[in-house]
């Protein structure tokens, strides 16, 4: 149970708890100090109280803080304790509810006022009864008034502090966490910055550039190439009409979109499939194309949180899967292929896997090595965004080829 619902249970039951503890007492001392008039007088008081706390139970959950029906209540339940305790000394049991919630029904200074009037009636208890019946009572009321009163206040001044440093603390915490908030901004910010500047600076050279409009421009036009090639190959071998035209207009659509890359190569745009589609949904639908031209079984798979990446970024990751899918392809012979877009907290990368005839990375030709087209053209492109490029085979045992680069947010 949590402070506040104590609070509430407190608030609840107390008044009812205390009510019955003094009827119950009042009730054992009422022959030696009340009449039989004043007991009934104090039986119907009771009633009145009892009646008193179920109208307030009904009413209390829609009645905000110190408000009318707060302070009306709290005023006749005094009157009630008073009435009570004049007929009977131990009935101020019951009054000492008025300590509990004067603060949440009245204003602070009203509050006060409240909590002194309960003084007197906890004074009067004590001097011996309300009239006090003697010189000695009538000396002891102001005395123990005196003293109730000022430990009234004393706590009030404590609980005051205590409130107001709770508040302080509660400030300071809260300007903590904003300051920690703002750091891990800046922080961030600054690695963002730092990576974007990165990538910047590597595209800033001119013979890099060079090396990558080169590359670019061999991928998508032998790419298409290729395709329209085994397109109308394959027209040529059907003897069926209908399915030699579906390979003709393949191959006419492999030959407006080869067209379409070559020119956006030129003039340096991403490439066609990330126009309308962010990373992940672009090679799905690549990975998709390419399995139904190519009669491959192949699978895609995204792995941790999508973040919208830098566009060159997103660029060089799907062009070396386009890359490796090629080769898959071409120089395999795979069955199945797997594709692989990994989001990490500060990297992302693109596997792909087949289980093709392999080959011995060892023996790859120096023009390959030396940042040419097919393997070395993917190692160009992600060392160009501050990346690297891995290469897992063996003879008869498939291929993996991974790119892991900076995960560089777009902006």
């Amino acid at each position: 149970m949590t402070v506040a619902e104590r609070r509430d249970w407190l608030d609840r039951w107390a008044p009812y708890a205390l009510l019955g503890t003094g009827a119950l007492v009042s009730a054992i001392t009422a022959d030696a100090l009340m009449t039989g008039g004043e007991a009934r007088a104090s039986a119907a008081l009771v009633l009145a109280a009892f009646a008193l706390q179920l109208w307030w139970e009904k009413v209390r959950p829609a009645e905000p803080a110190k408000g009318v029906l707060g302070r009306v209540y709290f005023t006749v339940r005094w009157v009630l304790a008073f009435a009570l305790t004049w007929l009977n000394p131990f009935f101020a049991i019951y009054a000492v509810v008025g300590y509990f919630d004067a603060g949440r029904l009245l204003s602070p200074r009203v509050g006060i006022a409240g909590m002194l009037a309960t003084a007197l009636i906890m004074a009067g208890s004590q001097s011996g009864g309300l009239p006090p019946a003697s010189a000695v009572s009538w000396f002891a009321l102001p005395v123990l008034f005196a003293l109730n009163g000022g430990l009234v206040l004393f706590f009030r001044r404590l609980e005051m502090q205590r409130t107001e440093n709770a508040r302080i603390e509660a400030a300071m915490i809260d300007e903590l966490q904003q300051t920690n908030a703002q750091l891990r901004r800046a922080h961030e910010e600054n690695a963002a910055l730092h990576a974007q500047l990165l990538v910047q600076a590597r595209e800033a050279g001119i013979n890099d550039e060079r090396r990558r409009l080169a590359a670019e421009i061999h991928d998508t036009i032998a790419q298409s190439l290729a395709g329209i090639v085994t397109q109308l190959q394959a027209s040529v071998d059907s003897g069926d009409p209908a399915v030699a035209r579906s390979h003709v207009e393949r191959a006419a659509d492999l030959a407006r979109h080869g067209l379409g890359e070559a020119r956006r190569s030129v003039q340096n745009l991403s490439p066609s499939a990330l126009e309308h589609d962010e990373l992940p949904t672009a090679l799905q639908k690549i990975v998709e194309q390419w399995s139904a031209a190519a009669g491959v079984r192949a699978d895609f798979t995204v792995t941790g949180v999508v973040e919208a990446l830098h566009g060159e970024i997103e660029a060089t990751l799907l062009r070396i899967a386009q890359e490796a899918l090629v080769n898959a392809e071409r120089h395999a012979g795979a069955t199945r292929v797997g594709v692989t877009l990994s989001f990490m907290d500060d990297e992302v990368s693109v596997d792909v896997r087949d289980d093709g005839c392999g080959f011995d990375p060892h023996r790859v030709t120096v023009r390959e090595r030396a940042g040419g087209f097919g393997l070395g053209g993917m190692r160009a492109r992600a060392e160009r965004v501050a990346g690297t490029f891995e290469i897992e085979s063996e003879t008869g045992r498939g291929t993996a080829v991974s790119a892991r680069v900076p995960l560089v947010r777009h902006v």
